[in-house]
């Protein structure tokens, strides 16, 4: 399974035809150097956040060559078909135990604070609005205080359009529910119109910015 999902990143860098701009690459070498955690925070989420495959040590495209792990959502783990993409690539469920399983051993990890609240707020009527959700999303501070890694921002440039927006249920209830599940339900038209297809070829560029240093405080991070 894991040579499958190998295949699938270096077929998704081709595809896409990947571009990744370092803003500084020499402050990521010596996070990975210092054997140091660290919490790469990327936006946008929109329909899929295609743009995870880019952190995957199989391509190399983090300075250091670190095995950053992508974190996902734990309800994609209880879906047929994308449970085992995940899974093969490397990805693992997005939690406090996860975080700090990694950014205490020392290494790094990915993750959209925005999540599937992103997801929440897109409109079909206007596909290429990027949607970016960050109030109430502080956790992964206190997380990266707590043990002293620095946080990297990531953003990924021309995801809007890879998927065009067919049903996005709406009301509390979902809200709810998405939030109870881990996932949101929804329809989308892929490549060719195929509906819940592949993502149309948009040329994707990752740019990966300076790493945020931060203290480490321990157990003793004020929730505020």
């Amino acid at each position: 399974g894991r040579q499958i999902g190998w295949w699938m990143i270096t077929q998704s860098e081709k595809y896409f035809g990947l571009k990744t701009i370092v803003e500084n690459e020499q402050e990521l070498l010596k996070v990975s150097e210092g054997n140091r955690g660290a919490i790469f925070a990327m936006e946008p989420h929109d329909v899929i956040p295609i743009a995870a495959f880019s952190f995957s040590p199989v391509i190399s495209r983090i300075p250091g060559d670190r095995n950053v792990c992508f974190l996902v959502s734990s309800g994609v783990f209880r879906l047929p078909f994308l449970r085992q993409i995940y899974s093969w690539a490397g990805s693992l469920p997005v939690d406090k135990e996860t975080f700090l399983s990694r950014l205490n051993a020392g290494k790094a990890l990915a993750f959209v604070p925005g999540g599937v609240h992103e997801i929440l707020m897109l409109n079909k009527k206007k596909p290429r609005d990027l949607v970016l959700y960050l109030r109430n999303r502080k956790g992964f501070i206190k997380l990266a205080l707590q043990t002293g890694s620095p946080i990297v921002p990531v953003f990924g440039f021309h995801l809007d359009g890879s998927y065009r927006l067919c049903w996005l249920p709406r009301g509390k209830l979902m809200e709810t529910y998405s939030r109870w599940a881990g996932y949101f339900p929804l329809l989308y038209w892929g490549r060719w119109n195929i509906l819940q297809g592949i993502p149309r070829p948009n040329k994707l560029t990752v740019v990966i910015g300076r790493p945020i240093h931060v203290p480490k405080e321990g157990s003793e991070v004020s929730i505020e």
